[in-house]
């Protein structure tokens, strides 16, 4: 499913226009990207989910075309944990 995909859903089962359902969607990833810059760096939605930003650290790989050892630099990265209703509904 695509991004249109999931707002012509939300437009069709809210009753209201696509633009609206793009705008209320587009709401909501903000929230979640504000929410994950905040501490204590975790959304919830419950029986969804829970985003949370985690810091992963540096370390050595390889680069597959040569075989080379390069050094990959630490960087946060976003976990999500699937909640039991969403568990359940699969």
């Amino acid at each position: 499913m695509t991004k249109a995909d999931l707002i012509e859903k939300m437009a069709k089962d809210a009753k209201i226009s696509k633009a609206a359902a793009g705008k209320a969607l587009n709401s909501c990833l903000d929230g979640v990207k504000k929410g994950l810059k905040k501490k204590p760096n975790k959304v919830t939605l419950v029986g969804f989910g829970t985003f949370s930003r985690v810091r992963r650290k540096a370390r050595k790989g390889r680069n597959p075309q040569t075989g080379k050892p390069i050094k990959i630099k630490a960087r946060n990265v976003v976990k999500f944990k699937a909640g039991k209703a969403l568990k359940d509904s699969i």
